[in-house]
């Protein structure tokens, strides 16, 4: 969910859409990985750390901030793209995850959530889009027995947050 609400936000932002989709990813995945490290589910990899500096000293990447991340990125030749292990995501590859987790909701989903976007000016939906997710994120349960949960969605909660702009 945070996956597909992080690239709407990032679309809203001025990145066009499969530049949105790897960064939605991107911050989805810094997110659980921070909630993993908190849970004592995994550390973090020493090897990606020392890569990761290592091309911040040479240059290589960039980074996006979008809500509250710094997104690791690369230019290809297609466009910006959120990068792991240096490597640039694959918009089809997003696209395709989202689809196996939302299935035929997706475009419903994802209009609600461009509705709710749009509802901001990007400067302020910059500053309060993780807000704005914590208030329609579906509950699950707290600490290691939500990892991994899945909820569902209510589509009336975002429209209703839209509403009140």
């Amino acid at each position: 969910m945070l996956a597909l609400w992080a690239a709407v936000v990032a679309e809203r932002l001025g990145f066009d859409r499969d530049e949105a989709a790897t960064l939605g990813r991107a911050v989805s995945g810094l997110n659980a990985q921070t909630k993993g490290r908190r849970l004592g589910l995994f550390k973090a990899a020493p090897g990606a750390v020392k890569a990761h500096r290592h091309a911040a000293r040479t240059g290589e990447p960039g980074h996006v901030a979008l809500m509250g991340r710094e997104v690791p990125v690369v230019r290809t030749p297609a466009g910006l793209r959120a990068a792991k292990d240096g490597k640039p995501d694959d918009p089809a590859s997003v696209a395709r995850y989202l689809e196996s987790k939302f299935g035929a909701a997706l475009p419903a989903a994802r209009a609600a959530m461009e509705k709710l976007a749009a509802a901001f000016p990007p400067e302020q939906l910059a500053e309060q889009a993780f807000g704005l997710y914590e208030a329609f994120r579906p509950a699950i349960p707290a600490g290691a027995r939500g990892w991994g949960a899945k909820g569902t969605l209510d589509l009336a909660r975002i429209a209703a947050l839209a509403g009140r702009r």
